[in-house]
């Protein structure tokens, strides 16, 4: 499939798309780019050379492929360390505007040649997919980037415009006979700090600010947003993370999908499978209220030392309780541990620290049964180990007993010790997982 999208095909959907040939546009842009804190580097001040394809020409109805090709980055690979090959992962916007209005969210896969220290970044094209609801002329633009480097821990910079960007390219969009609202949509996802997933499961965005429209939309991409979460022994005293919450009308409800960052590391001890399950209560605010809870799969592999360990995505149903614009923002994350088939899972549950900004708008219709006012609004509790060897009992405290009969009722705020879990850049402490597993067998 070239980026050209000349004959874009939708395999999962299955629709032919066909375009006019395709166009390539180069432009310039001041950048101040912030590097990771960790790093202590000072902020970059340089100068980003993009270069945009999409097709020259397109019918209302049609979904394109749009491409960036980072041509030149504003900023180095800082005089600290070599980055090795495949470590290094670009997500992005592309702002929709001219006819119509909206975000293309851009990704690239973790794919790079080894990079010296004090050399130019090397960064894989990102693409998306915008599908187009007006007729006339509709520009892209870039916007803000940011570099995922997933060795030796996930850190990310970010890339911010200072100045005006120029359009980068330009399709001219003929009355087709399609329908659709007025807001932009993309696909690609955003990655939350380097995963290798591919992105959001959503395939549209519903403008900027990550705001879903109604009409013949159906994915709204949220923005990706901070978010500090204070733990619970065993946990890390903190967690500071980036969350995108992703949406999919089905009927009158939304399926939704939420993306932490997603450090990868070296696994200090080994994780056996299914060991490790998180969930997250999604605020609901604006015109509805109450809160959604999400779930995420297990590991579903067991982990040995110096294997790289990650949340998987979380996933749960929203059914409006209101009519208007309702907000979703991130909210308590509970990180399940069961270290032994049977085992009750001792739970970390970790709370939200400050304010955090809604990552998705939705314009909702009431639906029966709805969420207003509810406090556990679809998704399923997380009580076991995601794969129902667990026991599905937690604890009321967020504090689960290990089971172990022969040592009685162990609670898990004792079991603090040497283990290392990256998430992020928050790191988690627990007991040695070999030796806690014989005290639950």
């Amino acid at each position: 499939m070239s980026a050209a999208g000349i004959a874009l095909m939708l395999g999962g959907a299955g629709i032919l798309l066909s375009a006019g040939p395709a166009q390539a546009a180069q432009i310039s842009f001041k950048t101040e780019c912030i590097p990771p804190s960790i790093s202590g580097l000072p902020p970059v001040q340089g100068t980003t050379t993009v270069l945009v394809t999409a097709p020259a020409t397109a019918k209302v109805g049609d979904t394109v492929e749009v491409v960036w090709k980072t041509v030149k980055p504003a900023s180095k690979n800082p005089d600290m360390l070599d980055l090795d090959a495949n470590t290094v992962k670009p997500t992005g916007t592309m702002k929709v505007g001219g006819a119509q209005g909206g975000t293309v969210a851009m990704e690239g896969p973790r794919q790079n040649p080894p990079i010296p220290k004090n050399t130019d970044m090397v960064l894989p094209e990102m693409k998306g997919t915008l599908k187009l609801t007006k007729a006339g002329d509709v520009t892209l633009t870039p916007d803000a980037y940011t570099i995922n480097v997933s060795k030796p821990m996930s850190t990310n910079t970010t890339c911010t415009p200072k100045e005006q960007v120029p359009v980068g390219a330009t399709i001219k969009v003929t009355d087709g006979g399609g329908s659709g609202s007025g807001g932009g949509s993309g696909s690609g996802g955003t990655d939350g700090g380097g995963s290798d997933s591919g992105g959001s499961d959503s395939g549209g965005s519903g403008g900027d600010g990550g705001s879903g429209g109604s009409g013949g939309q159906t994915d709204f991409p949220g923005k990706e947003v901070k978010v500090a979460f204070a733990c619970t022994s065993p946990g890390p005293d903190a967690i500071n993370s980036k969350v995108t919450i992703s949406a999919r009308k089905n009927g009158g409800a939304y399926d939704l999908t939420v993306k932490t960052a997603k450090g990868v590391m070296n696994s200090p001890a080994p994780l056996p499978a299914n060991a490790l399950t998180p969930s997250m209560d999604i605020k609901i605010g604006g015109a509805d209220s109450g809160t959604v809870k999400v779930t995420g799969a297990s590991n579903p592999t067991a982990l040995k030392m110096n294997d790289p360990v990650s949340l998987t995505d979380m996933k749960g149903t929203y059914r409006p309780g209101a009519t208007g614009k309702a907000t979703l923002s991130p909210g308590a994350l509970t990180i399940s541990v069961v270290l032994a088939p049977g085992a009750d899972p001792i739970k970390i549950p970790c709370t939200v620290k400050g304010t955090v900004e809604a990552s998705l708008t939705l314009d909702t219709a009431k639906q029966s049964g709805g969420a207003s006012g509810n406090g556990d609004n679809g998704g399923s509790e997380d009580g076991g180990n995601g794969n129902g060897s667990g026991n599905g009992s937690g604890g009321g405290d967020g504090l689960a007993q290990t089971g172990a009969e022969s040592d009685g009722a162990l609670r898990a705020l004792g079991l603090v010790a040497g283990t290392a879990i990256l998430l992020g850049g928050a790191v988690f402490t627990f007991t040695p997982w070999r030796r806690l597993a014989r005290g639950n067998r």
